[in-house]
């Protein structure tokens, strides 16, 4: 995915991927909901890292399934609610939970993952860039192959 697609660019599960993704970066897990029933085969779903993705059903929509999920939390000062709804950002709040808009949500997605990881880096960088020409030849000389 391309830092200049948004969100409505892409198939679902593509953005749960991404979503996933970043998730996985800063450290958090979440969830993701959808309206409807979804496809009849969900396996695109499955085994996001990060992301369990859930969808609203028949009979009710995502706003009311987030609203329900907010009031029934027992700790909902750790939930962040990300939608661009109002209505639903101010039941968030009601309960002291944090609210974020999509669009905004989006922009901290999308700067997190064009970010190189430098802090915390499991690779040596010499792994990342190769040995310089010096050091190829110590290692060379070394095992005997600079012949």
């Amino acid at each position: 995915m391309g830092v200049a697609e948004g969100p409505e660019e892409i198939s679902d599960v593509r953005l749960c991927w991404v979503v996933g993704r970043y998730l996985k970066r800063i450290g958090e897990a979440g969830e993701i909901i959808f309206d409807g029933t979804g496809p009849r085969d969900k396996s695109d779903f499955d085994n996001i890292d990060g992301v369990e993705v859930l969808f609203a059903g028949l009979g009710t929509d995502t706003d009311t399934v987030i609203e329900d999920k907010v009031k029934a939390n027992t700790a909902p000062r750790r939930l962040t609610v990300v939608s661009s709804d109002r209505r639903l950002r101010k039941a968030a709040r009601a309960r002291r939970a944090n609210a974020v808009k999509s669009e905004a949500f989006w922009s901290e997605l999308q700067g997190e993952l064009a970010r190189k990881r430098v802090a915390g880096r499991q690779e040596p960088m010499g792994k990342e860039h190769g040995l310089s020409e010096g050091e190829t030849e110590q290692w060379l000389e070394f095992f005997g192959l600079d012949e």
